[in-house]
């Protein structure tokens, strides 16, 4: 362009909550950094303002031990001086639950409004790609700006790094590419030789990648930073020697109003941006502590789809809403959130953290659950009307549902029945006869021992029909058998769906629809693993190993389900060194039960693996011929090709990483050729490859060190840190595994409205309860006195139900107390109509994300879409 360059230098920090190092080395330095900042700005006017990264977290962990600061803060960030938000943590949004990431924006933008102000930018300095949803969900905060580093190629920006970025709904923001990431202004000093050499050729190089303006972004920052006080006048000195360009301190939001002002950018990129160009994504790091992941999405699954559905049906019979129960756990899940910390890419130390964070939260969610059923019971079964078993449907539609509860009964023989007082279809998982112990009680005598009759303990498969969004009563009736399993001689198992069957070492799978067999159903493949904690890499040489054929280990069949284990064993290496020199005498025994349901879609897999080997990676290889995949991320599922493009010369073109088909997941991945469809519902497992015949799903890596130089998939430098390497033992992952998923086979097209009802009903939206005092340790909270805030609840509810094609998402209490939110969403490709019913309520508004008043229609949800629905005020 003619006229004179303007570039922007935006002075941040960005900031790892916890990476090599724990949170505590973290806000140790943090509270130094800080104290540091706020000196620095207070003093000196010329220093406009400084980015901290975009994080609330940040500034409450400050908070926490510098309280005295919080006007001096809340005064700076009010005046733009320092930006915080829209974050509370900057999440890794391809490994968390989409709402974890809206929940991550909600409460960053409220706490740093409630600072003083949020920055109206989606800031994405260092996320290992980034989520397709991500530009209607910044929209939906009144964010019309995003700055990124990662997942852009080159040809898809090739005349401006300015360019619109469009959801699978159609929103969009307006967003900055930066092209040499967060940190080319680092080291800014006012020298002839810094600039000359250092300085000048970056700048040329964004001029020539600019070609729609001359208004250039140089981020001025780094890891762990400190505010840079000289700036000013290191600008003034810029302005002097460099009179072909105008040089101003600013920040991301004035950069982009200015820049976007009147500007005709013409680029448009759509969706995920998950290209390894320029910025490695570390598209394998989905499957590294692949332990953390997994139970990362149990905890989320149980606090979205068990606790905030289950709070909200008592909090409208009167029980108090555990508003601040819901925070504490949502700000430690925030905290896995953070992409290196959900990435596992950590030291041991770290990870340890975080697995006790999760767990932390898992047993405030289940102690929370506890008290919430048990209170529910009592009120609800408070007369003979009631019974004894609560089942709740967490779900806005009515449905007969097949659950797993479990009862206790002082007889091995018992039945269910309904409140019409009809007998249930139930059949017994497992039964245990448990010991009632002594009792101890005080006499005037003394304590006397007193011993406490046994009682049976039994898993059950219920099926029965439950209300929209609430719960019925049971009553549990002893004296009548219910039907156990029973083994049985063939090796195979059949619902109305499916037929499995066990041949001659190997399992086939027919689909009772369509008549189509898959012979060779599975195989395991055990790879030589090479890499590091960010990135699997083939071992030279070495070839993967193949475990094809399994011994048959047992089957069972009852009136509900069958099941049918096998057995895999692979000789395999037992380390990195024995592989390299062809060596494989290590066991390596992979137990798979396969469970078929009555009127399930889907055939259960459970796979259990005592790791006891190094530097692996073990995927499952299910058959099936596909030409591409559809996996879910957020609303709705995206296409992938067998074969990226760009993989042709990646070496020769400078690629940060090799852009390997390597995928990730939220729930689902579809494998869709002339055959058909083979796809998996996963608990937890992020990670998938299409190959020539077989979709293979990464069941997990095992490494031992972080940071490594010169892999196969990643040249040059070592990620993240230079010069070391942290041994990481930890991540050997050398325990007790276990992997489940579900499995499906379909005919015709693929519909992703389909898929994604078949995902919600795999992962259940279901709870139970036994009212009982037998047994006071089957949840953590049983033993202990509860007061009981309402003494009478119907023996049968319903919150609210909804008409239409459309799917859940949440249903939580409104953040301002007024009511409760529900969101749907609509992954098909056509506008989809939808009616709410409940008598609870006397106006229904719809809202945006951030939980305020659009006019948008509560009528109808859009093609790929999602609506959030306010229920106001109980009516008297």
């Amino acid at each position: 362009m003619n006229c004179k360059s303007k570039v922007h230098i935006v002075p941040h920090s960005h900031w790892d909550r916890e990476w090599y190092f724990t949170i505590e080395d973290s806000n140790i330095l943090l509270v130094e950094n800080l104290d540091a900042l706020l000196e620095v700005l207070e003093q000196k006017t010329s220093f406009p303002g400084y980015v901290f990264d975009a994080q609330v977290s940040v500034i409450e962990d400050y908070l926490a031990v510098r309280p005295e600061n919080r006007e001096r803060l809340k005064s700076l960030i009010s005046q733009r001086r320092i930006f915080i938000g829209p974050w509370f943590t900057q999440t890794d949004s391809l490994l968390v639950n989409r709402e974890s990431v809206i929940r991550n924006l909600l409460y960053g933008v409220r706490g740093a409004e409630a600072m003083g102000h949020s920055m109206k930018v989606g800031y994405l300095p260092d996320i290992f790609g980034q989520n397709a949803y991500l530009p209607s969900f910044f929209q939906e905060f009144g964010i019309q700006y995003s700055v990124l580093q990662r997942g852009v190629y080159d040809d898809q920006v090739p005349r401006d790094l300015n360019f619109t970025w469009v959801s699978p709904d159609g929103k969009e923001v307006k967003t900055n590419y930066i092209y040499f990431g967060y940190g080319p202004g680092k080291f800014l000093e006012p020298s002839a030789a810094y600039f000359t050499e250092r300085l000048n050729p970056i700048l040329e190089a964004l001029e020539q990648k600019n070609t729609s303006t001359n208004q250039i972004l140089l981020p001025a920052g780094g890891d762990q930073v400190l505010i840079r006080a000289a700036f000013p006048e290191t600008v003034q000195w810029l302005n002097q020697h460099d009179p072909s360009r105008e040089y101003v301190l600013s920040d991301y939001e004035a950069f982009m109003k200015e820049t976007w002002c009147g500007a005709g950018f013409k680029e448009r990129l759509e969706g995920e941006l998950i290209a390894g160009q320029k910025a490695r994504i570390h598209s394998t790091i989905r499957s590294q502590r692949v332990d953390l992941k997994m139970l990362n999405y149990h905890v989320e699954n149980k606090l979205l789809y068990v606790l905030e559905p289950l709070a909200c049906i008592a909090s409208a019979l009167g029980f108090k809403y555990p508003v601040m129960w819901m925070n504490r756990i949502w700000k430690l899940l925030f905290d896995v959130h953070a992409h290196d910390s959900i990435g596992g890419c950590n030291s041991d130390d770290t990870n340890r953290s975080i697995e006790m964070r999760l767990i932390q939260s898992e047993r405030m969610i289940d102690g929370l659950c506890n008290v919430l059923k048990k209170q529910l019971a009592r009120a609800a079964l408070h007369n003979e009307e009631g019974g004894d078993l609560l089942v709740f449907n967490l779900l806005p539609r009515h449905r007969e549902i097949l659950q797993p509860i479990v009862v206790f009964t002082r007889d091995s023989q018992f039945w269910l029945q309904d409140r019409s007082g009809a007998s249930l279809e139930a059949m017994v998982v497992r039964q245990d006869y448990i010991d009632g112990g002594r009792q101890v009680l005080v006499t005037a005598e003394g304590e006397q021992e007193v011993k406490a009759p046994g009682y049976y303990r039994t898993e059950l498969l219920v099926r029965t029909e439950v209300p929209a969004m609430g719960y019925t009563t049971l009553r549990v009736k002893e004296g009548k058998r219910l039907e156990h399993w029973a083994p049985v001689r063939e090796p195979v198992i059949q619902n109305e769906m499916y037929r499995l069957e066990w041949e001659n070492g190997e399992m086939i799978l027919e689909d009772l629809r369509s008549g189509r067999r898959i012979s060779g159903l599975l195989r395991f493949e055990d790879a030589g693993d090479a890499g590091d904690s960010y990135d699997f890499s083939p071992l030279a040489g070495a070839d993967s190993l193949f475990g094809s054929t399994c011994e048959l280990v047992d089957v069972k069949q009852g009136a509900l389900s069958s099941l049918l284990t096998v057995r895999h064993t692979m000789k395999v290496p037992n380390h990195i060194d024995e592989r390299a020199l062809g060596k494989a005498e290590q066991e390596l025994v992979i137990e798979t039960a396969f469970e078929l349901r009555q009127g399930e879609a889907y055939v259960r897999v459970k796979h259990v693996v005592d790791n006891s080997v190094r530097d692996h990676r073990l995927r499952v290889l299910l058959r099936h011929q596909g030409e591409h995949t559809w996996a879910d991320q957020a609303f709705t599922a995206l296409r992938r090709e067998k074969v990226n493009p760009h993989w042709q010369n990646w070496r020769e073109k400078g690629f940060a990483e090799a852009p390997v088909p390597i995928y990730p997941l939220e729930n689902y991945v579809v494998a869709e050729g002339q055959d058909g469809q083979l796809g998996v519902i996963t608990e937890g497992l992020k990670e998938y490859e299409l190959l020539e015949e077989e979709l293979a799903l990464t069941l997990f890596r095992s490494v031992g060190q972080l940071g490594k130089d010169d892999l196969a998939w990643r040249p040059g430098r070592a990620s993240g840190i230079n010069n070391k390497v942290v041994e990481t033992p930890d991540a050997q992952l050398l325990k007790p595994l276990s992997f489940a998923y579900a499995l499906h086979i379909a005919e015709g097209p693929f519909r992703a409205e389909e898929w994604s009802k078949m995902a919600e009903e795999y992962i259940g939206h279901a709870t139970a309860y036994h009212l009982q005092t037998l047994n006071t340790f089957e949840e953590r909270l049983e033993r202990f006195e509860l007061p009981q805030p309402i003494n009478q609840a119907p023996v049968e509810f319903s919150l609210l139900s909804v008409e239409g094609k459309v799917l859940f998402s949440a249903l939580k209490r409104s953040e301002e107390g007024d009511g409760i939110v529900l969101r749907l969403f609509n992954p098909g490709d056509e506008d989809e109509p939808v009616m709410l019913h409940s008598e609870l309520f006397a106006e229904i508004q719809r809202t945006t994300l951030a939980e305020l008043p659009t006019p948008d229609s509560v009528n109808s949800i859009a093609a790929r879409g999602y609506m959030t629905l306010k229920c106001l005020t109980e009516k008297e």
